[in-house]
């Protein structure tokens, strides 16, 4: 009576088990889209600000969610098919991606918290030696497209205020015919409009593009950061809930082997 009543509990906790792996497997899949697409979205929309950026840990945060979203959707499907056939090699295999997915994940979202701390710093040493030094330079087209954007999308002029590009390499060139900014700063774009800093014609925004740029990207670490451990957090419960799994059919097995 009492081995029954064991032998009924173990597999009603097998039951469960399967059914709370195929949950999790749904929202696994959910996780590792939302992954996916933030770490696309990430480089999709800042690309043109990541040549601005003196480290690329920006960058590398992103492709590692990209790539960990990636082997999401393809291990999604091998714990259905692990699930399914209740093989425990197949289980095994699953819970050791989920283990390694689960690093990656980890290692993306730390990355994300330790460049947002940096963040504020980088940016006062390097945002204004790029832009003035760099900006309409030979070679530099990467780096004049990014400012020219970040000056428009942030409605912003200078990496501090509009009189740091009174000491760049482009003001001082010929090239600049005469003017006293680029024609980026412009509120309304026009040849040669940089020519008038007036604030009626030119950008004139309290703590310039860095204080604007810093909070852009403040932002979307912090986005990286929460998306890349609380996925990871979800598939360490899933990888707890797949050993439990492999755990009972282990059992189920030794007692086949001993009813022989």
């Amino acid at each position: 009576m009492s081995a029954m009543y064991k032998d009924d509990q173990e597999d009603w906790l097998t039951v469960c088990l399967k059914y709370l792996l195929f949950v999790f497997n749904f929202l696994f899949w959910v996780g590792g889209a939302a992954v996916l697409g933030v770490g696309v979205w990430t480089l999709v929309e800042k690309s043109d600000y990541l040549s601005l950026l003196a480290s690329s840990t920006f960058a590398v945060s992103a492709y590692i969610l990209i790539l960990a979203g990636s082997l999401v959707v393809v291990t999604g499907f091998l714990g259905c098919c692990a699930v399914i056939r209740e093989q425990r090699s197949c289980l095994s295999t699953y819970f050791s991606c989920l283990l390694f997915i689960f690093l990656i994940e980890l290692v993306a979202g730390v990355l994300a918290y330790v460049y947002y701390q940096r963040l504020s710093e980088e940016l006062k040493q390097h945002l204004n030696h790029t832009m003035t030094e760099n900006y309409a330079q030979p070679g530099r087209d990467s780096i004049t497209m990014a400012v020219d954007r970040l000056q428009q999308d942030f409605k912003c002029c200078g990496s501090n205020n509009f009189q740091d590009w009174r000491q760049s390499a482009y003001i001082s060139s010929l090239g600049a015919e005469s003017r006293l900014v680029p024609d980026s700063c412009c509120k309304t774009i026009t040849p040669r409009c940089g020519m008038r800093d007036h604030p009626s014609n030119i950008y004139k925004v309290e703590g310039g593009c860095i204080t604007k740029l810093e909070q852009f990207l403040a932002d979307h670490l912090l986005v990286i950061g929460a998306v890349g451990i609380g996925v990871a957090c979800l598939q360490l419960v899933g990888a707890v809930l797949t050993a439990g799994f492999i755990y009972l059919l282990y059992k189920e097995e030794e007692e086949d082997f001993r009813t022989m």
